[in-house]
């Protein structure tokens, strides 16, 4: 089977001893070192050992993107190339990575230089994300937009029909989560973030972003990434850096992404990287998805004979 797509989880998806299944596995570590290496951090660490640091911004990235990829290491040598990759949020640069776009060196010096300017793009404790459940997505825009501020509070992942999530200043946000249930929401909710992330918040930092990432040269995709900004494909190098720098601003529109690989006769999807996140957005997206998960060593293998039949 070739009709299938590899999606990668972003933040959210890590948690303590989400790797604790493939310590065996030597490459893996290799891997987990290599990283270690060249941040001076030990990543290992953060996910094998009681901690907080993996919840910080500048620490998740890098783990998440080298998470995903020892992954797929593991499984691209066992199964069929697939027809496109696409990832969330951060997951997009594991799957310019996957697509042997950058180098591993590059893809970690790409991830902490975004984490850090994310960080750094407003002081800690001043923004904030929540999610609203249960509510259309038109209404939640015109919610957004019928607000009467100066601050920010703009609809920054449209993960499933039903399933947005906001972001902008954490005052505004916390004001407004009754404003939603009161038009109708299950649930609204902040989630436990410090960067407001995909929202206008993040403009000052997308200029040297930019010129970070013209310092980096680009090949052209071994497989079809759907990028998150615009749930298109681009193959040239100065695009694709133009996709990554929008997506820092603008609203991942992983809804759209799905539904563009389920329009190309492609309704299988494997999760590949901590957590099954992904996969139950999918299903709510479409009840025709097939989707799969790689998060511990056993569903890897499940996956590869799966996917092998």
């Amino acid at each position: 089977m070739n009709n299938y797509s590899i999606l990668f989880p972003g933040q959210g998806s890590q948690s303590i001893g989400m790797m604790e299944s493939f310590a065996h596995n030597s490459k893996v570590i290799e891997d987990f070192d290599r990283a270690s290496e060249i941040l001076k951090k030990d990543l290992w660490a953060m996910v094998s050992q009681d901690n907080d640091d993996i919840n910080k911004t500048e620490n998740t990235q890098p783990i998440m993107l080298i998470a995903g990829i020892t992954i797929w290491n593991l499984l691209k040598n066992e199964i069929d190339k697939p027809k496109f990759v696409a990832g969330h949020s951060l997951g997009e640069l594991t799957a310019l990575l996957s697509a042997e776009v950058v180098s591993f060196e590059d893809a970690l010096k790409i991830v902490a230089k975004r984490a850090s300017l994310m960080q750094a793009a407003i002081p800690q404790g001043v923004g904030a994300m929540a999610a609203i459940i249960g509510l259309d997505d038109n209404k939640i825009i015109n919610l957004c937009n019928q607000i009467d501020t100066d601050e920010v509070i703009e609809p920054v992942n449209f993960n499933s029909p039903g399933q947005v999530v906001i972001a902008g200043h954490k005052s505004l946000i916390e004001k407004s989560l009754n404003i939603f249930k009161e038009a109708g929401a299950k649930r609204a909710l902040l989630l436990p973030v410090s960067v407001p992330s995909h929202c206008s918040l993040m403009k000052p930092i997308t200029e040297e972003f930019a010129s970070f990432l013209n310092t980096i040269d680009f090949s052209k995709p071994k497989i079809s990434i759907i990028h998150n900004v615009d749930a298109s494909i681009h193959t040239e190098e100065k695009k694709i850096k133009d996709a990554l720098v929008r997506q820092l601003y603008n609203p991942v529109q992983w809804t759209n992404s799905i539904e563009y690989m389920l329009s190309q006769q492609n309704n299988c999807f494997v999760e590949v990287g901590p957590g099954k996140v992904l996969s139950g957005l999918n299903k709510r997206i479409s009840k025709e998805s097939i989707n799969f998960s790689t998060s511990n060593k056993e569903s890897l293998h499940q996956t590869i004979e799966q996917i092998k039949r």
